[in-house]
């Protein structure tokens, strides 16, 4: 599944989805009234194609991106224990994974410890993972700008 069609996917499956771009990247956020303020603006997965943040995935390889996924703490702990917080010289975290390897789902080299996982290239092996995840990234995403709603029906003073 190319980069375009993981977009295609992403936007078809799941509602509410607003896609912001910088730079050849997409960033995928649950925004579904087009409201939330910019310092609100957290996406629930990304397409990276370039090197712009690391160059540990390779990804200026030619039609190579990762696909980056937010995960909930209980969910990324259940695939890989403890969130990582060991970074080596160059900023990336220390997990023994390989980075560049792709169609492998593993913690993303910058953000893990944020609870983050990445792809290079999702296909065959990990499509159904994938799905199942965005889904819960998505899902999460829901929740939070629905409880950001309702706490602003409650106290309307507050804008952010």
């Amino acid at each position: 599944m190319n980069a375009d069609d993981m977009t295609r996917y992403i936007c078809e499956t799941f509602d509410g989805v607003r896609i912001l771009e910088n730079s050849g990247d997409t960033f995928y956020l649950y925004d579904p009234e087009g409201d939330l303020p910019a310092e609100r603006q957290f996406p629930f997965a990304t397409i990276v194609t370039g090197d712009n943040y690391d160059n540990v995935s390779k990804l200026d390889r030619p039609g190579v991106y990762r696909l980056n996924i937010g995960l909930t703490k209980a969910t990324y702990t259940s695939l890989f224990g403890a969130a990582p917080a060991q970074r080596d010289a160059g900023g990336v975290l220390v997990t023994g994974f390989d980075y560049a390897v792709e169609d492998t789902v593993m913690p993303h080299p910058i953000y893990a410890s944020q609870h983050w996982v990445g792809v290079v290239n999702p296909g065959e092996a990990t499509l159904e993972t994938i799905r199942t995840l965005l889904a819960e990234a998505h899902g999460y995403a829901a929740r939070k700008y629905t409880n950001r709603q309702a706490r602003r029906e409650h106290r309307p003073e507050e804008v952010s």
